[in-house]
């Protein structure tokens, strides 16, 4: 009986600690149904040692001293009763196979001496191993272990004198255990299902966020491009009339640069356009920049936030991404800061270095707590992004005493 270790249809076995690994020369796959934190994991094994010594030893001597079995048969028969309980965490289904085949022989060997053919030991090393079959093998397995043990061992020992009622109670034991088991094995499966869809659901959203904020970003810099291309447009429009004595020629040229303006401010619309699908009142303003700061900074102080800003180095012109960029990363540090640490002193600085500009936003942690949050927590995904678009770098996390930084590194590259 080769045994599909769950998934059963409709479940997913074994949650946190109860890994599956396929191992060579084996039918069954591998599983370690056992805790996998070490201090539950080791006293779990040392039990089922301890426990496997004792059922095997205790069969073996009960057979010798009240069965009158020869000792060259109630050794390997003890040993096939009760030592695979030491491997049932790992292969179940291999440990009942040998623990069955010993039950059986030993049927055979005392031809139906006594009331139990069994020593009791080997009957409870068999519930434990019925158990661990119960936990870690599909549900369709464990109905089928259950009818293999009560047709392929009871029933024999009940044609061989074993009492009916009796071989019914140990059927029952056998079903308990088993029952037993796959309720252990369905609740472990539902936690590692629901685990694992909860990581399902993060990465979903933060892939989400990740395409939000590129459209986004997109349609920033489509505003941009398509302000640029515009003044192209209308300068080479204009040229003409405002050079007296044109030669043909320039005004040939004129007349391409404008053409080429227009058709590229055309196709950058109705590309990008379609990112405006859903957000056809979208802000049609100039994007913001760094000039804007002030604004920033008041509209946090308003939230309660205790602000100070420092500029340092000469300000220089900036291109329009690193500008709107250096912009959403203020903002979204300060949102932060408002939500997650109410109360807090910031500090802004903006350092104007010779390859690039520097933005640092540093708060030391929130006065009173926060409110809960209901979402989001996606906002150094934007800023990432945005950086990333630069080429430039970004660092943020935790401060080493208290509160939060962000350091964002933004090449200035070609200036507009």
């Amino acid at each position: 009986m080769n045994d599909p270790v769950r998934p059963a249809p409709g479940r997913t076995r074994l949650a946190a600690g109860v890994r599956a690994a396929l191992v060579p020369g084996h039918d069954e796959p591998a599983v370690t149904l056992l805790p996998a934190h070490p201090a539950l994991r080791f006293p779990i094994l040392a039990v089922l040692v301890a426990l496997t010594i004792g059922f095997t030893a205790g069969s073996i001597a009960i057979s010798i001293t009240q069965y009158r079995v020869d000792a060259e048969l109630a050794w390997p028969l003890g040993l096939l009763q009760a030592a695979p309980l030491v491997f049932a965490a790992r292969w179940p289904i291999a440990a009942w196979r040998v623990a069955a085949i010993g039950l059986l022989l030993t049927v055979f060997v005392r031809h139906g001496e006594g009331f139990m053919p069994w020593p009791v030991t080997a009957i409870l090393a068999l519930v434990v191993i019925l158990f661990f079959t119960g936990v870690g093998a599909a549900r369709q397995t464990t109905v089928g272990v259950g009818a293999v043990t009560i047709a392929g061992v009871l029933v024999p020992a009940v044609l061989f004198g074993m009492p009916g009622w009796f071989a019914t109670i140990l059927a029952g034991i056998a079903a308990v255990a088993l029952t037993f088991g796959d309720a252990v094995g369905g609740r472990h499966s539902a936690v590692e299902e629901l685990r694992l869809r909860e990581e399902q659901h993060r990465r979903d959203l933060a892939r989400q966020a990740v395409l939000e904020e590129r459209a986004r970003i997109a349609r920033e810099l489509h505003d941009v491009v398509a302000h640029h291309m515009s003044v192209i447009a209308m300068q080479a429009e204009a040229a003409p009339f405002k050079i007296p004595d044109l030669p043909d020629a320039a005004r040939q040229t004129f007349g391409v640069v404008r053409d080429a303006a227009r058709e590229a401010l055309t196709e950058t619309r109705r590309v990008v356009g379609l990112l405006r699908a859903d957000d056809e009142s979208a802000e049609r303003a100039p994007q913001p920049g760094l000039e804007r700061l002030d604004d920033l900074v008041g509209a946090a102080r308003r939230a309660g936030l205790a602000v100070a800003t420092a500029v340092v180095g000469m300000p220089r012109p900036l291109n329009a991404g690193v500008d709107l960029s250096a912009y959403r990363i203020v903002q979204e540090s300060l949102s932060n800061a408002s939500r997650y640490a109410p109360g807090s002193r910031v500090h802004v600085e903006v350092r104007y270095g010779t390859e690039a500009l520097v933005v640092s936003i540093t708060d030391d942690g929130a006065r009173s707590t926060p409110e809960e949050s209901q979402g989001g927590g996606h906002g150094l995904v934007g800023m990432r992004e945005r950086v990333a678009m630069l080429g430039g770098r970004i660092e943020a996390g935790p401060r080493d005493d208290a509160g939060w930084s962000v350091v964002a590194e933004l090449p200035y590259g070609d200036p507009d």
